[in-house]
């Protein structure tokens, strides 16, 4: 497998504004600095942070109207090959502002175009397309309102025996999965600390906590390999016969937008060197280290990773 076989998915797509002001507060006009203006979600954050580190993802994006267009152009500036499907309207836009006297970052999101159920079986059947034999997909960010909450699980039963799929959710499509038994499941699904304590209805004070939650969703098929993200202290990965825990960096905070994408970008473009589960869980941790010390949705860089990796050795837990 070579890094040209990653193909990335975004349904929900945005243009990511990103500015700051010297106080937020209600009643004047607030004059923001210069924005920095860039493609996001979910999946083409992966791509994007697949490109910093050197690699090469195509991402396939639904984009619609004057906005839909103007996100392709910033994809093609950032070098991010991308396969466009036609969504159902325009594509939405968000805003995060820093707030520069308490350094507090707001973040504005709007909904997506309404999907339906034609438009969910176009995108299946585009993905299936784009996807190239034995590579891998990685699925990552919201859904679109009227994308329904088993599209993971659609999306892994029209995929297999074709390509291995890396889901990236939350909500209501991490729930379906989350009751595993189903006759496809994801390769590879992560969440973060939250998602992972709501889905066990407790606290999971420790690695070793995560780690058999973890442990348990995989003997119970919900998929092959189960990565729990632990804020800032690091992330665990369980796959049969095997528990993984690799630390954090030791950094300090600018900005946590990014991490997660940085994180499953790098996890994603290790195993498609052929490199094992342990090195990609390292790789993945050092990309989220590196993504929280630049400024506002700016991602991971390279040398940075390469930097923090030593530190974010992986081990057994």
């Amino acid at each position: 497998m070579t890094p040209d076989d990653l193909l990335t998915v975004t349904l929900n797509p945005t243009i990511d504004l990103s500015s700051s002001v010297a106080e937020v507060r209600p009643g004047p006009k607030l004059r923001c600095a210069p924005p920095l203006v860039e493609p996001g979600g979910g999946g083409l954050n992966v791509a994007r942070a697949i490109a910093l580190l050197g690699g090469t993802a195509r991402a396939l994006v639904a984009v619609g109207g004057a906005t839909g267009d103007r996100l392709l152009s910033l994809l093609t500036e950032v070098g991010v090959p991308s396969v466009a499907m036609t969504a159902p309207g325009e594509t939405r836009q968000s805003l995060a502002v820093t707030d520069r006297t308490t350094g507090g970052q707001y973040r504005f999101v709007l909904p997506g175009p309404a999907w339906g159920p034609a438009d969910v079986e176009t995108a299946l059947a585009a993905i299936a397309t784009a996807a190239r034999e034995g590579g891998i997909v990685v699925l990552s960010g919201s859904q679109p309102p009227g994308v329904p909450e088993d599209f993971p699980l659609r999306l892994a039963r029209r995929l297999q025996g074709r390509a291995r799929l890396i889901v990236d959710t939350s909500g209501g499509p991490l729930r379906a999965l989350a009751e595993g038994g189903h006759d496809a499941a994801p390769w590879i699904l992560r969440m973060d600390s939250d998602e992972a304590e709501e889905l066990a209805g407790q606290a999971l004070p420790t690695a070793a906590d995560s780690a058999r939650l973890a442990a348990g969703m995989v003997a119970q098929g919900v998929a092959g390999v189960v990565i729990l993200a632990r804020g800032a202290e690091g992330a665990v990965l369980a796959a049969p016969g095997l528990r993984l825990f690799a630390p954090n960096a030791p950094v300090e905070v600018v900005s946590r937008i990014g991490a997660g994408d940085s994180f499953v970008g790098a996890l994603a473009l290790s195993l498609a060197r052929g490199e094992g589960l342990a090195a990609a869980l390292s790789h993945g941790n050092a990309a989220a280290s590196a993504a929280v010390i630049t400024e506002g949705t700016r991602l991971c860089r390279r040398e940075d990773v390469v930097r923090l990796l030593p530190e974010c050795a992986a081990r057994e837990v």
